[in-house]
């Protein structure tokens, strides 16, 4: 009888105690248009709270830095039964159109990655080369890094609330030796919820072949930096593409 008691208090305990499992994305990159003004990628999970699929699919127009008309797709999936692939395979099917018309599907180099399994990695800061010829290593000395600002950034509407936040972000690209500014947040979409933090994820760029890198590989360049927004239990974490190239 005790140990029917005990573990009745157990999973009670289990049942009432606050949930603390977030909904972190993963992400694919569809790639760039054959012209290299537009850059596509989705992104895909088990949403916190209800557990069905969703797939989000992402089409920017590299000279504005803005979504292009018509985009972004959604689908959450209307049952737990669905899979995140048939739920892909959905938004695909939505965004095709558009992507065909764009011509996007070209595509990307990864540059550099903060790989989520990766050990002692610096989530502020990617350090990166043009990719050297056969086994060589990386020529050139690139490194983008991020800081999240307050200062002069209209806050989420979430800052009423009380709860812990941050506002924006700036990303600074170094290259051999010379700073810029890239990018800087003036306010905060509604689009990003109430983010808690932002960490650098990965650049990309158009592919090229071996036999012919461009000596400079910031046209069409994409920094992707994880957004963690407070979420229905806990941390959620998804994407942004911010154009930084050329």
């Amino acid at each position: 009888m005790f140990n029917i008691c005990k573990l009745a208090g157990i999973l009670l305990a289990l049942l009432v105690a606050p949930a603390t499992a977030g909904d972190r994305a993963g992400i694919n990159f569809i790639g760039y248009s054959t012209n290299g003004s537009y850059f596509a990628y989705e992104e895909f999970g088990i949403q916190d709270g209800s557990g069905f699929a969703y797939a989000n699919l992402y089409v920017l127009d590299l000279s504005t830095k803005s979504w292009v008309k018509g985009a972004p797709f959604h689908v959450v999936a209307e049952n737990d039964a669905s899979t995140i692939a048939s739920t892909l395979d959905a938004v695909r099917a939505q965004a095709q159109p558009l992507l065909n018309d764009l011509d996007i599907g070209e595509p990307v180099d990864i540059a550099a990655l903060n790989a989520d399994g990766a050990l002692g990695v610096n989530v502020r800061s990617l350090r990166f080369g043009r990719p050297g010829h056969e086994m060589a290593d990386p020529e050139q000395d690139y490194e983008l890094t991020l800081s999240a600002i307050e200062d002069g950034v209209d806050p989420p509407k979430c800052a009423a609330w009380g709860e812990e936040h941050v506002s924006g972000f700036l990303l600074s690209l170094t290259v051999n030796g010379k700073a810029s500014e890239v990018y800087r947040d003036s306010a905060v979409p509604e689009s990003r919820g109430c983010p808690r933090g932002y960490r650098l994820y990965a650049v990309v760029t158009p592919f090229d072949s071996l036999a012919s890198f461009s000596p400079d590989l910031t046209p069409g360049m994409v920094a992707i930096v994880s957004v963690y927004s407070m979420g229905f239990e806990g941390t959620d974490r998804r994407f942004i593409a911010v154009p930084i190239g050329k």
